[in-house]
């Protein structure tokens, strides 16, 4: 693999670098920084989203002739490191990376028509209705019914751990329309209105107090026909397309390594010197162990946009970063916690931390949200497919075994 920028990607980094120093506030950056959650907060989001669709930039990971970019994989690469490196918050991953690319490839004319536009504008806020109480890490042996009454499905059950499903007006759900097929093969991807009789949004609060995820039932709920994806049965190849984006179709070293940039900055400094963390040699030995980490990963993920300019899918190597950053976010964000001991064992329960009523914090802003932090991620070695599952796709995908 080539290493080297070629004259052309030199000039579109220049390119991204230039609109982020003219675009993106200090507002935003702090929006980010601030925000505990696995997600950054809708009104951040949603206010960033509506830049990069002025700009012609919010689809990027889109083929062209549904109205992506038509960048090449090193462009989105490093269009992915430079917005992480700035800082800038993620708009709307659900409706742009997930739900986004499948209608790419698997929607009707009818479907692109009607949804593609208002992804890309922000109009349609999406969350995902994959896992259920019963059906996690096993998601074939999901239970939620759809049965098929004249032009539409009544879907009846429940699901769990549905990420801002309090703003979303769309879900997409897997869901189980025949109990006598293989399990995989029984599943249906469906498209299903939120703003309905039939379906109830419940919070679950995490370990944080965050409001971020929800559990989800539905009661006779309907869904038109013509917003199945693909044909029945077909949603477990779909859900195994979507969760090769969701596990390694962006970039996790860029931004890992900005954090880890950060915690060095912090170790760097105290209002005594002789009290810097920099002067404790087994902190900044594990530090420089995660900084190694992340640089691995980062080649790892290089191999795989060569592999995609190549003409190779992403394929089950996706599960490899998955399980590697989510990891190395862990220890991360275990030692952002110890860095900042006491200040960072607030757990402030009002939101958001960055408006004028926030809560101020003891001592640095950046140990606010830290515990937070810490308690979400605890859940990354677990959503979009836990270590085990990610383990045992490696060994039998890629080594065989």
């Amino acid at each position: 693999m080539d290493m080297n920028l070629t004259a052309e990607d030199l000039e579109f980094q220049n390119e991204v670098r230039s609109f982020l120093d003219e675009n993106l506030t200090e507002h935003l950056r702090n929006g980010l920084a601030l925000t505990p959650g696995v997600f950054v907060e809708p009104d951040i989001g949603h206010e960033w989203h509506s830049i990069l669709y002025k700009k012609g930039w919010i689809t990027h990971g889109w083929p062209a002739e549904d109205g992506g970019m038509g960048w090449t994989p090193m462009q989105t690469y490093l269009y992915e490191k430079e917005v992480a490196l700035a800082g800038a918050p993620k708009p709307a991953p659900v409706s742009l990376a997930l739900i986004g690319p499948v209608l790419c490839k698997y929607g009707s004319p009818a479907q692109k028509e009607r949804f593609l536009p208002r992804i890309r504008s922000g109009e349609d806020f999406w969350c995902q209705g994959y896992s259920e109480p019963a059906s996690g890490s096993d998601l074939a042996s999901l239970s939620m019914r759809a049965v098929l009454e004249g032009e539409k499905y009544i879907l009846n059950g429940s699901k769990i751990w549905t990420t801002h499903a309090q703003h979303a007006n769309w879900i997409f759900c897997l869901v189980r329309t025949d109990t006598t097929a293989k399990k995989q093969a029984g599943i249906t991807f469906l498209l299903v209105p939120m703003d309905q009789p039939g379906i109830q949004v419940t919070p679950i609060l995490s370990m944080s107090g965050d409001h971020e995820i929800n559990q989800v039932f539905f009661d006779n709920a309907e869904s038109l026909l013509e917003y199945r994806v693909g044909d029945e049965g077909q949603g477990w190849e779909i859900a195994k397309f979507l969760l090769q984006n969701e596990r390694g179709g962006s970039c996790f070293a860029p931004k890992l390594l900005v954090q880890i940039s950060n915690l060095e900055k912090h170790a760097n400094t105290s209002s005594a010197d002789d009290d810097a963390m920099k002067n404790d040699s087994d902190f900044m030995t594990r530090l420089a162990k995660l900084k190694l980490r992340a640089h691995a990963l980062e080649f790892t993920e290089l191999r795989i946009q060569a592999d995609i300019a190549n003409g190779r899918p992403a394929g089950p190597q996706t599960s490899l970063t998955k399980l590697i950053s989510s990891n190395l976010t862990q220890d991360v964000q275990s030692l952002h916690n110890e860095l900042f001991a006491y200040e960072g064992l607030q757990l402030p329960l009002e939101r958001p931390l960055y408006n004028d009523n926030a809560p101020k914090p003891i001592g640095h802003t950046a140990g606010q949200a830290s515990l937070a932090g810490y308690l979400n991620g605890r859940a990354a070695t677990i959503y979009g497919g836990s270590d085990q599952v990610q383990k045992n796709i490696i060994a039998k995908r890629i080594l065989n075994l």
